[in-house]
């Protein structure tokens, strides 16, 4: 009896803490079970992660120009004063902006042998384009020849590199390639407002990596409206031969990338009015509605899309891209 009550007491420490023991292990194990029900798979993850991207990437971004019978601009316009339609259909709008926005801008002056005495006016234009922009505005300027050269990265300074002062007019025009760089660039910006300003006096002659199509698409999948600074002189584009009709290309290529994206074409043979114009420019930016909106057909197969703007109230007129190509994959 006496070494039954010695060896009861600890027989039942032992008991309790094989009950405590096993209680904690079920425990530890439906947590670990409903842990493991909480975390996706493998391939439910990856489904959020690209839904998540698809969501952002899909998104589309509409800068436009709005003005009055007298070509002054129209302010004062809400969301309900517009309509988007994409292949004739209406999308909800998702959020309007009316607001002085900040702008990233590109700045693309050729720099081949043919533009000799006009380099100095578009150096200067560009200066002046710079001079004009505010706090939080971003600007980048490139050179083109057979090389391309950035002679200043985004940055909000009123002061252009003196880099561009020592460039010298040679060689020939590798513009495709140029536009296509500086679009890559502004694709990755977070401004809502995108804008690309080239200035030449002819057409691609160089460039190997980027095609006037490649171009176009991405300006247009990215919402960068472009203005296009045509220096081509008149008398160039009289005749025949085959120099007369590169330049007539070139002028139409110059043409064809504005109006298509909502921008502006400005055909300045002597160029003496780029300051001017470039003003007008950094103005035209401060005066856009953004409209953005998920699109209702949800394919991602990479074909054109149509964009037409409307505006409800009367005598008003919109300017904007003519369309994009949807995301493909």
């Amino acid at each position: 009896m006496q070494i039954r009550a010695l060896i009861h007491p600890t027989a039942n420490l032992v008991i309790r803490a094989a009950g405590v023991a096993v209680v904690l292990a079920f425990l530890s194990a439906a947590m670990a079970s409903n842990a493991q029900d909480r975390k996706p798979k493998p391939d439910q993850q990856q489904k959020t992660e690209d839904d998540a991207v698809r969501l952002h990437s899909d998104l589309v971004v509409v800068n436009l120009i709005v003005t009055d019978a007298k070509g002054q601009y129209a302010h004062g316009l809400g969301e309900k004063d517009f309509t988007i339609l994409e292949d004739d259909r209406a999308q909800p709008i998702n959020s309007f902006f009316s607001e002085e926005a900040p702008f990233a801008a590109a700045i693309l002056i050729d720099t081949s042998g043919s533009m000799d005495y006009k380099f100095s006016l578009a150096r200067a234009a560009a200066a002046s384009f710079v001079d004009h922009i505010r706090d939080n505005d971003q600007v980048a300027v490139y050179g083109f020849n057979n090389e391309i050269k950035l002679f200043q990265d985004f940055t909000d300074l009123r002061d252009i590199s003196e880099y561009i002062w020592d460039a010298k007019a040679e060689n020939m025009t590798r513009m495709y390639d140029c536009l296509f760089e500086a679009l890559t660039a502004l694709e990755k910006r977070q401004e809502k407002r995108k804008a690309l300003l080239v200035i030449s006096d002819g057409c691609d002659t160089t460039s190997h990596k980027a095609t006037f199509d490649a171009v176009m698409k991405k300006a247009l999948a990215n919402g960068v409206t472009i203005y296009s600074v045509d220096l081509i002189e008149d008398n160039a584009r009289m005749g025949s031969g085959s120099g007369i009709l590169e330049l007539r290309r070139g002028m139409a290529e110059l043409k064809e990338f504005a109006d298509k994206t909502g921008g502006r074409y400005i055909h300045s043979p002597q160029g003496d009015k780029l300051e001017e114009e470039f003003t007008n420019v950094v103005d035209e930016l401060r005066n856009q509605y953004t409209l953005t909106y998920y699109p209702t057909n949800s394919k991602r197969d990479g074909r054109w899309r149509r964009l037409a703007v409307g505006v409800r109230l009367p005598a008003l007129t919109t300017r904007t891209r003519r369309g994009y190509w949807a995301p493909k994959g």
